[in-house]
């Protein structure tokens, strides 16, 4: 392991050529927008566009059979909504680049943050009605001090069968043996990174050993697999995409390779974007028996096995190849929106209705009608680089 932690000589001059890209690209999406046109040496760029242009796709029929869920969780395309995300907090201990902007954001008001009482209530409205599966998000859910008091109350609701949770890991290894026996039964940690400089870099922020022992500790408690995301940008991390699938030879860990998404403020362009193609050539040229699993249709993950290797490594293709066809997913943002599609910016509030006193059915109507007007699918590539959207620390990870 010391290996993969000592990282190579060059990494400094690859952080600059990253800064570089930022600041030399950063108007590249306005140029485009006030010329009505991208740029002509961008023809890279412009032929991507037209490559992955979002068009809507049959619905899987696998994914609308043996679903009895409520009518409020069915859109006008026919998918199932079963899987929310909440966001229980817009605060964090780290400060990724890829995440919010170097002056930060401003947060919303601790008053105007969902309540312990009104997230169960929230989520026990989504659950009677056929959610099964919750995912705990922030900002970093583990600071919020009823963590364990929220995971309790969520893992008891009768139809559950899945309370995971998405952590930066850094206060996550002693709270953790708490956490498993309040009901937290799936963990994804967020590391970018195995060089713990460049994991200073990244997240403005010292902690890489806390977020390894969290990985750790979280294989030690049982958890099978321990999920770790790690978002590969071009000039920063792509140079470690091998050694952290050696982190699955000898563990239950399965790295999840993520695309690079474009939110309020991270100045995402297509020359950071490492595809999937290209991180899938990379790991097999490498690795052999590489071998593709039977995904669910709701997957968003593109997952592999690999000879020899106790863990698995998966690709996530927001960018390259989307999984807008199977999606079964709801956001219920800190401040009590509901959040229908991850890139798209349209929002609407139950924290307000809860609090002038709506009742369960008057709640069941607002979130069936926001369900009902999602989109078969995101915009294209590059069209959602230039959609308004929050920064991912307002709509959680």
């Amino acid at each position: 392991m010391r290996s993969y932690l000592s990282g190579g000589s060059d990494w400094h001059l690859r952080f600059r050529r990253f800064n570089s890209v930022n600041s030399k690209l950063k108007s590249y999406f306005q140029f485009g927008t006030d010329h009505g046109q991208l740029p002509a040496s961008n023809h890279v760029e412009h032929s991507l566009s037209k490559m992955y242009a979002t068009m809507p796709e049959k619905i899987p029929e696998d994914a609308v059979k043996d679903n009895p869920v409520s009518n409020m969780l069915v859109d006008s395309f026919g998918r199932l909504h079963t899987y929310l995300r909440i966001s229980l907090t817009e605060r964090c201990n780290l400060r990724c680049q890829y995440c919010m902007p170097a002056e930060g954001v401003d947060l919303t008001p601790g008053p105007l943050v969902m309540s312990q009482d009104e997230i169960v209530r929230v989520a026990s409205l989504f659950v009677s009605s056929g959610v099964n599966k919750i995912r705990l998000t922030g900002g970093e859910p583990s600071i919020r001090k009823d963590i364990a008091e929220i995971c309790s109350k969520l893992s008891n609701l009768k139809g559950l069968n899945t309370l995971a949770m998405t952590t930066n890991g850094l206060a996550l290894a002693r709270k953790l043996p708490n956490l498993k026996d309040s009901g937290l039964n799936l963990l994804n940690i967020s590391l970018d990174t195995l060089v713990p400089a460049k994991f200073e870099f990244m997240t403005r922020r010292k902690g890489h050993e806390r977020v390894l022992e969290s990985i750790y500790t979280a294989v030690d408690l049982g958890y099978n697999p321990v999920k770790v995301n790690c978002v590969v940008m071009r000039g920063f991390n792509d140079d470690e995409i091998c050694d952290f699938v050696e982190l699955t030879k000898d563990k239950p860990i399965n790295v999840r390779f993520i695309e690079f998404m474009p939110f309020d403020g991270n100045v995402w362009n297509v020359k950071k974007l490492v595809s999937y193609a290209e991180m899938l050539d990379i790991v097999g040229k490498r690795y052999a028996g590489l071998k593709r699993i039977q995904d669910h249709p709701t997957e968003t993950a593109k997952n592999f096995t690999l000879d020899g290797h106790r863990g698995t490594v998966s690709f996530i293709t927001s960018m390259t190849d989307h999984f807008c066809s199977g999606c079964n997913r709801l956001r219920l943002l800190a401040d009590g929106n509901l959040k229908v599609c991850l890139f798209g910016p349209s929002e609407v509030s139950l924290r307000d209705p809860i609090r002038a006193g709506a009742d369960d059915n008057e709640l069941r109507q607002i979130i069936e009608s926001a369900v009902k007007r999602k989109k078969a699918s995101h915009a294209g590539m590059l069209d959602i680089a230039k959609t308004p959207n929050r920064p991912m620390i307002h709509i959680g990870g």
